[in-house]
């Protein structure tokens, strides 16, 4: 029986996560000094790697960068002390963090200054969460609380009658609205933001996955194990029915669990390039699956500005 491969779109690198790459790569082109990144730009082995190959430094504090250098934020964001302690450092520093993710941190900013207490649904330790807690100004009489589950939406005990809500941008939308509507039980004056939190590359690579899980045996989700939105794909192909595999690239394919799959989705996180979804292909057509359909078509067309120093 002939074998197909079928491509979710769209899928791979976003336009937040191309910007970073933009910005890492023009500093380095741009500058004599060298190149620092606070954190991994994007949670991709391949990218940092790759990066890592034309001189990049990965950090995980500011004060691991030397004077001379150039500074890089991480797409995720960062707090307001992390940027006050490189502007405190007076070196070159850009600020990578996708325009999405600062919407947010602008959001908390906001409530905080109207007198609102803020719930922040996201996870814990998640480099985007620890930046975006650290927006929440320090001399606030308000509060920013995090909760990843209805366990800890119950345990909330909030005295303030001025509540809003803001998320991270890479959460599964669909437990992500369930939350929401836990919320607003137990604070029916809870505030939202205008338009949703959740990323647009998000929603899409979501709404994409759900498509190639009624059409396909098992799904391979490419991406590392540290990105949320890819982590989101594999959960919720599975929570479609379908198996599915979260690889970093082909080295990570098992190919006993997909031997007798007679039509495979494959699908990469935001932060995933293109050329390890050929790479998989290329690995697969031994294997017997020679036939390749594109789901639909991509149409994302979002860009963002890079800072006007990196301009050529």
């Amino acid at each position: 029986m002939p074998k197909e491969i079928v491509l979710a779109n769209p899928r791979g690198f976003c336009a937040g996560v191309d910007r970073a790459i933009d910005i890492v790569e023009k500093s380095l082109e741009k500058f004599d000094q060298p190149v620092f990144v606070r954190h991994q730009v994007v949670h991709n082995k391949k990218v940092v790697e790759d990066l890592e190959k034309k001189g990049v430094k990965f950090v995980k504090e500011i004060e691991e960068i030397p004077d001379n250098a150039v500074a890089i934020f991480s797409a995720h964001g960062v707090s307001k002390s992390v940027e006050d302690e490189a502007r405190d450092r007076k070196f070159m520093y850009f600020d990578a963090t996708c325009p999405l993710v600062t919407k947010v941190h602008l959001e908390v900013q906001r409530h905080a200054r109207k007198g609102r207490d803020i719930v922040l649904i996201g996870h814990k330790g998640h480099p985007e969460v620890i930046g975006t807690l650290g927006r929440h100004p320090e001399d606030s009489d308000t509060n920013i609380y995090l909760v990843e589950n209805y366990r800890d939406i119950k345990e909330l005990d909030i005295n303030l009658k001025e509540i809003a809500y803001v998320t991270q941008t890479t959460l599964s939308v669909d437990d992500t609205q369930d939350l929401i509507k836990a919320l607003l039980e137990k604070f029916p004056t809870i505030i939202g933001p205008s338009a949703d939190d959740i990323c647009y590359a998000t929603q899409n690579r979501q709404d994409a996955v759900k498509q190639l899980s009624l059409e396909c045996e098992v799904v391979l989700v490419i991406g590392s194990n540290t990105s949320s939105n890819s982590n989101r794909l594999k959960e919720l192909a599975e929570k479609c029915g379908t198996k599915s595999f979260l690889i970093d690239g082909k080295e990570d394919i098992d190919v006993e669990a997909i031997k007798n799959a007679t039509s495979l989705g494959i699908t990469a996180g935001a932060s995933a390039p293109e050329e390890i979804v050929q790479d998989v292909i290329s690995f697969l057509y031994p294997l017997g699956y020679q036939s390749v359909r594109n789901l639909s078509e991509n149409n994302e067309t979002m860009t963002f500005k890079l800072p006007k120093e990196l301009l050529d």
